[in-house]
């Protein structure tokens, strides 16, 4: 289950780092849109995290707060590309 954690939290900032490394804005943007599936997955991880007993309610709804402000910033950053292609 940590493992699956781990993986799903690096995979955000590998596939905006992928995306980036792309030669067209349509790759990169789509690379944006699997780096928030990536997103979405940690926080249901840390959801089945947090009701196995492993970190608080507390730790969850703050780290859940963070992931919904990165999750709308990616959200925003793709929109905001797609309009200049």
């Amino acid at each position: 289950m940590l493992e699956q954690l781990e993986s799903a939290a690096t995979s955000v900032a590998m596939n905006i780092a992928e995306g980036k490394g792309r030669y067209s804005k349509r790759e990169f943007i789509q690379f944006l849109y699997i780096a928030r599936g990536s997103l979405f997955e940690t926080i249901t991880l840390l959801i089945i995290v947090c009701r196995l007993g492993w970190i608080e309610d507390s730790e969850l709804e703050g780290l859940r707060n963070e992931a919904i402000v990165i999750g709308k910033m990616l959200s925003n950053f793709a929109s905001s590309l797609k309009r200049t292609l």
